[in-house]
């Protein structure tokens, strides 16, 4: 005698529908967690926050710990205000471009948009600033093979010398200079991102074709002796990246 513990159940059937139970939930925990940032949505015409939707597709709140005890940070963030940028919508159409109504430079439209980083400085694996001015380092130098820009020149993108640089700011962890100090006309000293300057040892010149020689004169500052903020770095990379379309009138006009 044969005997069967299920013979009126079609196992094929069962895994089958398990399968697609674990799919569907397998959904919603993927659209619970893709709402952990850039929530609330704005409405793409009117720019008014839209609903979160319901429960079952918004996460919980999830707490993450910051190192060195820097508090929590948790997501997502709920009762975020909207940012109202100078700049008015070319179209009422959804998915329209914006066009800037003040310096978008300064007031982080498009490519010069930046994030509200923390203001306190990025830290190395030992708890110490990771960027600091080369003047307050005794353990780097600059190569004898290489050039040392300080004293030389700053051009800006119309071809105008901006100022000098006088200084080094270097990233501690990965060994390389991320900044520039360049001492206006003015008396004031601004710092230049390294990746987007050229440097020139015959002519002793250091080019920053991202804006003009004149717009050095309202690059972001730091607060800081010798110390820069997550934040203010997030400043000084936006304004300079901006400039690749807004510094000259003629960036911003089609190719075509």
């Amino acid at each position: 005698m044969t005997y069967h513990l299920t013979p009126n159940v079609d196992w094929a059937l069962v895994v089958l529908d398990a399968f697609f139970i674990f799919f569907l939930g397998l959904i919603i925990y993927l659209r619970r967690e893709d709402r952990r940032e850039g929530y609330p949505l704005e409405d793409n015409v009117t720019g008014e926050p839209e609903s979160y939707g319901t429960a079952l597709l918004m996460a919980p709140a999830k707490f993450f710990k910051l190192p060195f005890g820097h508090g929590t940070v948790a997501t997502p963030t709920k009762g975020r205000e909207p940012v109202n940028i100078a700049a008015r919508r070319t179209d009422p159409s959804p998915g329209s471009g914006y066009v800037p109504t003040g310096n978008p430079l300064i007031d982080g439209i498009g490519p010069a948009a930046y994030a509200e980083r923390a203001k306190r400085p990025d830290l190395d694996w030992e708890g110490h600033p990771r960027i600091a001015p080369l003047s307050a380092l005794t353990d780097f130098y600059v190569d004898r093979e290489d050039a040392d820009p300080r004293g030389y020149r700053v051009v800006g993108a119309d071809g105008r010398v901006a100022g000098e640089v006088t200084d080094l700011w270097v990233d501690r962890a990965d060994r390389l200079v991320r900044y520039l100090q360049v001492a206006l006309p003015s008396g004031r000293s601004v710092l230049a991102p390294m990746f987007m300057a050229s440097v020139r040892r015959a002519k002793q010149t250091v080019t920053v074709t991202a804006i003009t020689a004149a717009q050095f004169a309202d690059v972001p500052g730091i607060e800081g002796d010798g110390v820069i903020t997550m934040y203010e770095e997030e400043r000084i990379q936006a304004y300079f990246g901006g400039g690749y379309l807004y510094a000259l009138p003629e960036r911003a006009e089609p190719w075509l």
